[in-house]
């Protein structure tokens, strides 16, 4: 229901005037029923008008001066109450001073508590019974809304259900609470009952026709949180989350705020935090680059370094789009205190980057810039060998001939034992950076992580317009298994080994236990309120080109060693020759002037040794799988 706006510009003032007259009701009401049943004649009720009027002038002036009549009294709590009463009371006491000192007639002061302490009552009662409309009109087709239960009865999950009870605009309709602090259960929190500990969930709801589910715990620990919405995927509802950072969302709509599960609330594991202090000290007064500065990875950690404060940041990219929204977001953030550029630039045009790095100076380059799309890279090989191959090659020797104190190249764990393409060019440019060891001041360093979720090209959109859609959801084999982190995560890993580098070398992050992506399908499914193989399917559609079962992050080497991370090791690499390296671009330079894709995959086989057909791979897993299936 609309509120009258030209009403509620005068809402001060009416209340006011409803003051004005509740007061003269109880004072008329008071001295017809008491003083002239008990022989008081009629004139004293015009007599006593000017005590009357200082009372009311005393009242509605301190309830003016505490900003009662500011208040919207729709969302009115005890707060606004107790301090009505508060103010009421003092100003009973003025009243009762300056009244004893004026030479006005006295009202007996037993009948002027009545009159105070009635009007005063009435007042607050014409307040409540405004804000029970106001909550019955918010309410009244609350049969359409959705019935949810709420997560957690602590100050989250409290502020929420208050929003909801007070927005009439939200969609939903709060049934119960669920909570583990056995104080709270089988109490009532403005209405709604906290009906037994998170467990019982599965128990509980039944019969209860709720639809939705709200996890309203943001302080849970991520085992705790992964139990729960585990639970949660199994009792058909649609699962939300209130985001992680309460506090951040307190100035603004909690139910806008509430959002689907990520995949990252089920990877049960803290999110890894680096030494901050380390990066910051790597990239405070830096002139920092980053190429593909637009994509998911190259904006976070745009957005990374933009918080540490850089002497300048030159985001580099060639889809002016993602660089514009990028460019938009960190002014929007910082203003004029970040120096910041953006250039529209393709790593592959040689004398644009010599121009740019040249230009710049930058100390640091981040170099994000590569198709990483690892099916299309397989049908169009020579782009992935062009942009990703070559493009680094001229990142990495402008870096070399301007002088660029420190390289970092985001790679793939798709680089290890690479099965397709895309995996085998970002191999090739960590063998680039190894072929600048000993002849270049500048420090290179690779960084190589598993997949990422939510970035460009993830499964997990993919699978969420799959639902949306109605299904089918597709997965290309069941027993594909991968290694998650979030895009934060990844970014932070980079600018950490950043800070770490030294000369040639290959970081890697300790990712913890691989994810089927089966279960991911699975969990999705059921977190969107459907059973998986019932209302929406999942279906095989085979391995896509290139893509093998099994992702590893680490090359079988020796050279495995420790940093002062816990999560992060180093991967030292062979060094290569600037003959051989010269040797092995040559080839590819002659593959690409052919102009046959078959050219170029065998020329990317013979650069890089450890590049194998992905049926080869596949083969032997699904052997090795059998046999173990056997011994058991």
């Amino acid at each position: 229901m609309k509120e009258n706006k030209g009403l509620s510009r005068y809402r001060k003032q009416i209340v006011f005037l409803m003051d004005l007259v509740i007061a003269n009701i109880v004072y008329f009401a008071m001295i017809y029923w008491v003083p002239i049943r008990n022989g008081t004649e009629l004139h004293q009720i015009f007599a006593w008008m000017p005590n009357f009027g200082l009372m009311v002038l005393c009242l509605c002036g301190f309830l003016w001066a505490s900003k009662s009549y500011d208040s919207l009294w729709r969302y009115a709590e005890t707060d606004e109450y107790i301090s009505m009463i508060f103010m009421g009371a003092l100003a009973y006491v003025v009243y009762f001073v300056i009244q004893k000192i004026l030479p006005i007639p006295k009202i007996p002061s037993v009948l002027s508590m009545c009159i105070y302490s009635m009007s005063l009552l009435l007042m607050m009662t014409a307040r409540f019974i405004y804000r029970k409309y106001r909550m019955k009109v918010t309410t009244r087709n609350q049969e359409k809304k959705v019935r949810c239960a709420i997560i957690g009865a602590g100050n989250a999950g409290v502020g929420l259900l208050n929003e909801i009870k007070n927005n009439s605009k939200n969609h939903y309709q709060p049934v119960c609470f669920f909570d583990d602090d056995p104080e709270k259960i089988g109490k009532f929190i403005h209405g709604i009952e906290v009906k037994g500990k998170i467990d019982m969930m599965p128990l509980l709801l039944r019969n209860t026709m709720v639809t939705e589910i709200i996890f309203a715990i943001p302080s849970a620990d991520p085992i705790r949180r992964k139990e729960i919405l585990e639970m949660c995927s199994g009792l058909h509802c649609h699962v939300k989350v209130l985001p992680d950072t309460f506090a951040a969302v307190q100035s603004g709509s909690l139910s806008q705020n509430v959002r689907n599960v990520k995949i990252d609330d089920l990877l049960g594991r803290e999110r890894i935090v680096f030494n901050n202090q380390e990066v910051f000290d790597f990239l405070r007064d830096k002139v920092v680059m980053v190429t593909g500065g637009g994509g998911s990875i190259g904006s976070e950690l745009c957005r990374q370094i933009a918080k540490r404060s850089p002497k300048e940041l030159i985001v580099v990219d060639i889809y002016e789009n993602n660089a514009y929204d990028l460019q938009q977001e960190l002014r929007m953030e910082y203003g004029d205190k970040l120096n910041l550029k953006v250039e529209i630039a393709s790593v592959r045009d040689r004398e644009k980057v010599r121009k740019l790095v040249g230009g710049y100076r930058p100390q640091i380059i981040f170099h994000a810039a590569a198709h990483k799309h690892v099916p299309l890279m397989e049908e169009c090989p020579e782009e992935a060998v062009k942009n990703n191959v070559f493009g680094t090659y001229n990142v990495v020797h402008a870096a070399d001939e301007f002088g660029v104190d420190k390289f970092v190249l985001i790679s793939t764990d798709k680089a290890v034992n690479p099965t397709n393409v895309m995996g085998a060019t970002k191999r090739f440019c960590e063998m680039i950076l190894q072929s600048m060891k000993g002849i270049s001041h500048t420090e290179y360093v690779a960084v190589r992580f598993g997949n990422v979720l939510g970035s460009n090209g993830s499964v997990i959109p993919l699978f969420r317009r799959q639902i949306e859609a109605g299904g089918p959801v597709t997965v290309t084999d069941k027993r594909i298994i991968r290694y998650f982190m979030t895009i934060p995560e990844a970014a932070q890993l980079v600018l950490e080994a950043g800070a770490m580098a030294a000369s040639s070398e290959v970081f890697v992050l300790d990712m913890g236990q691989p994810v089927k992506i089966l279960d991911l399908a699975e969990n999705l499914i059921k977190l969107s309120g459907y059973i998986p193989y019932v209302d929406i399917d999942i279906i095989e559609t085979g391995l896509r080109p290139g893509e093998k079962l099994y992702e590893e992050l680490l090359m079988k080497s020796d050279g495995l060693m420790k940093t002062t991370s816990s999560k992060i090791f180093i991967e030292r690499q062979t060094e290569i020759s600037q003959t051989e390296m010269n040797h092995k671009l040559e080839i590819l330079h002659e593959a690409l002037e052919q102009g046959g894709r078959e050219a170029v995959r065998l020329a990317m086989k013979q650069v890089v040794p450890t590049f194998r057909d992905p049926d080869e791979v596949n083969r032997e897993v699904t052997a090795l799988e059998n046999s173990e299936s056997e011994k058991k």
